[in-house]
C-alpha cells in the first residue's frame, strides 16, 4: 500500500498534465509521426525515433530532459543531446554512413549534371529571405540565424538542417542573447516530414511547368564507365577543394567522402560494414536527441507553424527550380536532357530520383531516368552541405 507520500508522487504526472495541457498535443503529434514512420512507411528510419523522442521529451516532469544538479542525474536526452547534437557528433556520422552508402558513378558520368544539384539550392535562399523578412516586419521573432536554420530545410537534407539549426543556435546564444530559444526540432521535423512526402509534393510541380513531350524525352539507357580511378580521386579532391573554399562544410562533406572512399576504395570491407552497423545506432540517437529539442512549451509557438509554411516554400522552390533549370541547359544541349531530373536535385537520397523515375515511366514505360536522375541526387547532397558551411561562416560575420 502507498503512504500518503507515495499517493501524492503518483499523482504528481497527473498534476503536471493539468498545469501543462499542451503535452497531450505533443503526444498526438509524436502520434501522427510514428503514423508517418510506421503505417505509410514514410522515412522510417528517423521518424520513428524522433516520434518517441517527442514523446518521451513530454512526459510529465521532464525527468529524462532534466539538466540535472542538485543532486539530481542528468536527463538521458539531455545528456544524448548535449553529447550528440552540441558536438556535431551524430550528424557527422550520419554523413559517413550516408557516403558509405551512395553511388558517385552517376553524377561522375555526366558532369553537367552537378549544375542540377547546385540548382536545386534556390529554396534554401528563397525560405532564407523569406524569414529575414518576416523578422524585420515583427510579424515572426526571426533572427538571422533562425532564417538560415530555416532555409537550409529547402535542401531536403536531414542531417544538414539537424547541423546548421544547433551551429546557428549556438551562434544566436554568442551573439544575439544567451537565452535564445532552440528551433532545431522545428526544423528537423519540417524536413524529415518533406522528406517523406516527396512523392506527393513533387509531381504536381514537376507537371505544372513540363510539358507531356517534356516527360516522355527519353536519355541514353547506358551511362559513361567510370574508372576505379576517378572514383578514388573524387572524394579526395572534393574534400581539398571544400576544405579550401567553404571550410565550414568541411566537417560534413569530409565524412561523406570518407564514407564513400571506405566503400570505392574496396580494401577495408570489415570498415563498409562497421560504417552500416554504425549508421543504424547513431540514426536511433539522433531521433532521439532531435526529439528531446520539442517539449510543449518550445515547439508549440505560431513560429513553428511559420517554419513549417517557409520550409515547404523551400522545397516547392527547389523543385521548380531544379526543374527550370534543366530546360533552360536544354536550350544549349546537344544531348536533350529531361527536364524531370532537375527536380531530383533536391538532397532526399533516392526519393527523389524514384519520383523522377516513376513518373518517366508513367509516361512512356520504355523510358528509364534513375541513373540520370541520382546525379543531380547525389550533387544536392554536397551542395547543400556546402552552402550550410558558407551559412556557418557568414551569419557570425553579419551578427558581430
Amino acid at each position: 500500500m502507498f503512504n500518503s507520500d507515495g499517493i501524492s508522487e503518483v499523482w504528481q504526472g497527473f498534476t503536471a498534465i493539468g498545469d501543462d495541457p499542451r503535452i497531450i498535443l505533443m503526444w498526438l503529434i509524436a502520434g501522427a509521426l510514428f503514423y508517418f514512420g510506421i503505417a505509410r512507411k514514410k522515412e522510417p528510419l528517423l521518424l520513428i525515433p524522433i516520434s518517441m523522442g517527442i514523446l518521451l521529451a513530454n512526459m510529465p516532469l521532464g525527468v529524462l530532459t532534466s539538466p540535472g544538479g542538485n543532486g539530481e542525474p542528468i536527463g538521458f536526452l539531455r545528456l544524448v543531446h548535449d553529447a550528440g547534437l552540441s558536438t556535431d557528433i551524430l550528424p557527422l556520422l550520419i554523413f559517413l554512413g550516408l557516403g558509405a552508402a551512395v553511388d558517385f558513378e552517376p553524377m561522375l558520368s555526366n558532369p553537367k549534371t552537378l549544375l542540377l544539384g547546385a540548382g536545386a539550392q534556390v529554396g534554401v535562399f528563397v525560405a532564407l529571405l523569406g524569414a529575414i523578412l518576416l523578422g524585420l516586419l515583427s510579424v515572426f521573432d526571426f533572427n538571422l540565424a533562425d532564417a538560415a536554420s530555416i532555409g537550409i530545410i529547402g535542401g531536403a537534407d536531414g542531417p544538414t538542417t539537424i547541423f546548421i539549426g544547433t551551429r546557428m543556435h549556438q551562434i544566436a546564444q554568442q551573439y544575439i542573447s544567451a537565452d535564445a530559444v532552440s528551433i532545431v526540432g522545428a526544423t528537423a521535423v519540417a524536413a524529415y516530414s518533406y522528406m517523406a512526402l516527396v512523392p506527393i509534393i513533387q509531381p504536381p510541380i514537376i507537371r505544372l511547368l513540363t510539358t507531356k513531350s517534356e516527360r516522355r524525352i527519353r536519355m541514353p539507357y547506358s551511362v559513361r564507365p567510370v574508372s576505379k580511378r576517378t572514383k578514388i580521386l573524387f572524394p579526395i579532391i572534393t574534400t581539398v577543394v571544400v576544405g579550401v573554399i567553404a571550410f565550414d562544410a568541411i566537417g560534413l562533406v569530409g565524412m561523406l567522402m570518407l564514407g564513400n572512399l571506405i566503400k570505392e576504395s574496396g580494401v577495408v570491407p570489415r570498415l563498409t560494414s562497421g560504417v552500416d552497423n554504425l549508421m543504424n545506432m547513431v540514426i536511433v540517437l539522433l531521433g532521439l536527441a532531435v526529439g528531446a529539442t520539442m517539449p510543449a512549451a518550445v515547439f508549440l509557438k505560431p513560429e513553428t507553424l511559420a517554419i513549417f509554411a517557409l520550409g515547404l516554400f523551400a522545397f516547392i522552390a527547389s523543385t521548380g527550380a531544379g526543374v527550370l533549370l534543366a530546360k533552360l541547359m536544354n536550350l544549349f544541349s546537344k544531348t536533350p536532357i529531361n527536364p524531370m531530373i532537375g527536380a531530383a536535385g533536391v538532397s532526399a537520397v533516392p526519393m527523389a530520383a524514384r519520383v523522377v523515375q516513376d513518373m518517366g515511366r508513367e509516361e512512356d514505360p520504355q523510358n528509364f531516368l534513375l541513373m540520370h536522375a541520382m546525379g543531380p541526387n547525389v550533387a544536392g547532397v554536397i551542395g547543400t552541405a556546402t552552402i550550410a558551411g558558407v551559412l556557418v561562416a557568414i551569419v557570425p560575420t553579419l551578427l558581430r
